[in-house]
């Protein structure tokens, strides 16, 4: 298992456009990936549903967690992304 905490920049957070390119990214790995907000609701990270609903608004800090045989890779890849502000 590999975890790391990152916050959530870019204007609208995790909705709708950013939303899509996050459950995209997510799904280019075999691990199994989560993520978690501070009051401790987790959903899966290839769901686009479940990602929406925890409402995650710029300048929230979440948990990015996967378990798999491309752990690392996958959440390193979604930091990034978070980082980068969605800009492809």
């Amino acid at each position: 298992m590999f975890m790391k905490e990152t916050t959530v920049n870019n204007q609208v957070g995790l909705h709708a456009r950013p939303a899509t390119f996050f459950i995209q990214k997510a799904n280019e790995f075999k691990s199994s990936i989560w993520v978690e907000k501070e009051d401790d609701r987790r959903v899966n990270a290839k769901s686009l549903l479940g990602v929406l609903s925890l409402g995650i608004v710029k300048g929230t800090t979440i948990n990015l967690i996967a378990d798999g045989p491309d752990e690392e890779a996958a959440i390193n890849a979604l930091v990034e992304l978070i980082n980068s502000e969605f800009s492809e």
